[in-house]
């Protein structure tokens, strides 16, 4: 539809041959390249742009690939730079927030990007003409534009770094998978207290966690939606066939792909509030007894392999347990072993967990490769995945287990993880979840009776 179309792709699909020559002599100088190359109003699509009005918060709800963090910068760059570089914009200072440091540096920022090719990415180093660019300052964790607009840079993970300073405005960036989201939003609201009417552009896939639904009932919020597929000219199409093929019609597509906001399954085996009460912060950590990595192994890391779940979990002194990592994901054998066992040795912990019967022969003759002194436990998985979640789902009832922070596809998994799991309906298996289940398993319901010690 045209209305969802950039300037860029109207000329590009719409426009006669002969339109189009005279378009490309008209910007055939370098000036004027230079000035398309940086023109939002040409590249961006209709629901790119803020809407008008006096809001409180433009949340964009969009799919991987939309191109929200572009959508953001761009925003940004439109408040924060004047007609000419020296000029006033309208705003002064602003925060920018991501789920974490890295994310704010490497996304929100870009850098490292705009040195090796400043047309490169998406962020706020790449999206300014030369002559506007702020300079950035990574001790500081400050831009700085040459109009003298500050952007201070925040995390999801340490919310009280916004306890005092204050803004015109913010741009967060995938709030959904703050680590602390409720906190780090609290304290930015209070920072929001400088200007004539403070903003706050939302970039982020949904989930559904109870700040999100509280900002989008705001009567302050303007929500904008959209899906991966909005921007299919900006993507390699052998990426729109791989995610249509393996997640199109599934849960997991419509969330990350199309971007709905959907609720728990009627019938899992775990429910978000649950979760979310028993959830504590490291600092709250009793002392820890024994400490546990277990893996879900996989067998190969190509495109359509399932993930390795790799999780670990502790148990504490006061007889409940703790879920203190989640490093799953698509890893080669090798990959995921180094990634296990420095995990291990991180933590201090006992012994990795595996089960024999799904790639556990595989983890056995993995691990000593990588190192031959960790200490390996084999689990073999007499009962079917619904039967081994039940009793790990029973403690959560119980209020014995507690998440250290929020582990987001973890916790996605074990939200929609039913008696009737359907992988190809779901779109993925609950290899996650099945590392939860023996970690928990060996800490909390078996422990180490009746287990048979590989190697040491």
């Amino acid at each position: 539809m045209t209305k969802q179309k950039s300037k860029a792709e109207i000329i590009a699909t719409e426009w006669s041959p002969e339109q189009q020559a005279a378009f490309c002599t008209r910007y055939s100088t370098p000036d004027m390249r230079d000035y398309l190359d940086f023109a939002w109003e040409f590249w961006g699509r209709p629901h790119q742009f803020a809407p008008a009005g006096e809001w409180s918060n433009w949340l964009i709800l969009a799919g991987r690939g939309f191109g929200k963090t572009r959508t953001g910068a761009e925003w940004v760059r439109a408040n924060m730079c004047g007609s000419t570089p020296l000029a006033r914009g309208r705003w002064r200072h602003i925060a920018l927030v991501a789920e974490t440091a890295a994310d704010a540096r490497d996304v929100m920022v870009g850098d490292g990007k705009a040195a090796s090719d400043p047309k490169a990415g998406s962020g706020l180093l790449q999206i300014h003409p030369k002559a506007f660019r702020p300079t950035y300052e990574p001790s500081k964790r400050r831009l700085t534009w040459p109009n003298g607009a500050v952007a201070s840079i925040y995390n999801g993970t340490e919310p009280d770094q916004l306890r005092g300073p204050q803004h015109d405005a913010a741009w967060c960036d995938e709030l959904a998978k703050w680590q602390y989201a409720q906190e780090a939003w609290d304290q930015l609201q209070f920072g929001l207290r400088t200007g004539k009417n403070p903003q706050v552009c939302i970039t982020t896939t949904p989930r559904p966690i109870q700040l999100l639904k509280q900002i989008i009932a705001d009567p302050g919020t303007v929500l904008t939606r959209g899906s991966t597929f909005d921007n299919r000219s900006n993507l390699a199409d052998k990426f729109l066939a791989t995610v249509q093929r393996k997640y199109g019609g599934t849960r997991l597509g419509r969330q990350e792909l199309e971007a709905e906001l959907l609720e728990d399954i009627e019938g899992a085996l775990w429910k978000r509030s649950q979760i979310e009460a028993l959830r504590v912060r490291e600092f709250q950590l009793p002392p820890l007894n024994r400490i546990v990595v277990a893996i879900d192994p996989n067998a190969s890391s190509e495109e359509d392999s399932n993930e390795c779940g790799i999780v670990c979990a502790g148990l504490g002194d006061d007889g409940h347990a703790y879920i203190l990592d989640d490093v799953s994901g698509v890893m080669a054998p090798n990959d995921w072993a180094k990634t296990a066992i420095r995990l291990l040795r991180e933590r201090m912990g006992d012994r990795i967990i595996a089960e024999t019967n799904n790639g556990g022969e595989m983890v056995e003759n993995t691990l000593p490769m990588v190192d031959p002194s960790v200490p390996f436990n084999a689990v073999w998985a007499s009962r079917g995945k619904v039967t081994r979640a039940e009793p790990v789902s029973a403690l959560y009832e119980q209020g014995r287990v507690h998440h250290v922070g929020p582990f987001p596809r973890l916790e996605d998994q074990m939200c929609a993880f039913t008696v009737d799991f359907d992988r190809k309906e779901m779109g993925y298996s609950p290899d996650r979840v099945d590392a939860l289940v023996w970690a928990l398993t060996e800490l909390m319901i078996e422990g180490e009776s009746g287990r048979r010690l590989l190697f040491v």
